[in-house]
């Protein structure tokens, strides 16, 4: 059996950076791009554009709701037919195909009456954001966090062709917009650069950021996963490890590789590490960053 490569790049608080792995490879983000949609969402919310806690459009649910997972919307990640769509390598459903598929037994609760993971909750972020500032989410990203923190792996994947940078086979058979929030990719550095600084307070007022890291309590350990306490705030995973501490920042996985992105507080030096490798076992890659994190 061939051994499982991570990939990883970690940076401290007082500036000592290091890596395992290739510094180089381009890697799907997978769900970390939540939290750079929640950076962008809230700096909208910081210029008045937006407000995290009116309700939308008419809709019943807010903002913070959408970014919290507590809006009731449902997701397209429990169906079968999506997943079995793209093994298929079928071209991606349309909007209206989505939402018929995502909506057939309507909503899943009354808003902030409980909490459930939803793609579709970010996809109307997005198109939020889109609609707000009148520019695609790519240039938004480019202008609010690529080019300040001079991250100039990073780019918004939208088409087969730009996904072929990343680092895996399997990569070049994938269309990224099966991801309909959209899929950043990048390199493992610019990962861990991009917490770093989001931590740091490099990208949102103290105020912001306050109400960004308000983390609701979900449960506790975690089978094959190293979480001793989960939960989840504005766009961050939110937690306890075993071994490290408090942990914030978000993993992502899809059908063929996976990652963990964390900002470790309690460590000594507090560290931010990004972790990358094949396969669909999140906890290989949250392990990976928590050792980092120990030592």
């Amino acid at each position: 059996m061939a051994v499982q490569t991570v990939h990883s790049y970690w940076i401290t608080a007082s500036g000592c950076e290091g890596s395992s792995g290739s510094t180089e490879a381009c890697f799907p983000y997978w769900s970390f791009t939540k939290t750079v949609i929640a950076i962008c969402a809230l700096k909208l919310v910081e210029s008045g554009k937006l407000d995290l806690d009116a309700t939308l459009n008419g809709e019943p649910y807010t903002l913070r709701q959408l970014l919290k997972h507590t809006s009731g919307l449902p997701d397209y990640g429990q169906f079968t037919e999506y997943h079995s769509a793209v093994a298929a390598k079928k071209m991606p459903w349309t909007r209206r195909k989505l939402l018929d598929v995502a909506f057939a037994n309507g909503m899943l609760f009354e808003p902030t009456q409980g909490w459930s993971y939803s793609n579709i909750g970010y996809m109307f972020i997005v198109e939020l954001i889109e609609t707000t500032t009148q520019k695609p989410l790519a240039d938004i990203i480019d202008d609010i966090v690529c080019k300040p923190l001079n991250l100039n792996s990073i780019e918004l994947s939208e088409t087969r062709k730009q996904f072929r940078r990343v680092h895996w086979e399997a990569a070049t058979e994938y269309d990224p917009k099966w991801v309909y929030h959209g899929c950043l990719i990048g390199n493992a550095p610019d990962a861990a650069r991009l917490l770093h600084a989001l931590m740091a307070g490099d990208l949102l007022q103290p105020e912001t950021m306050r109400q960004m890291l308000d983390a609701q309590y979900l449960g506790g350990a975690i089978p094959n996963r190293p979480w001793t306490e989960c939960g989840y705030a504005l766009g961050l995973m939110s937690g306890v490890l075993k071994g490290a501490g408090k942990a914030v920042g978000h993993s992502g996985g899809g059908p063929f590789s996976v990652n963990a992105v964390y900002h470790f507080p309690d460590a000594r030096d507090p560290i931010t590490v990004a972790s990358f490798t094949d396969g669909t076992a999140e906890g290989v890659v949250e392990f990976a960053a928590e050792r980092f994190a120990e030592s």
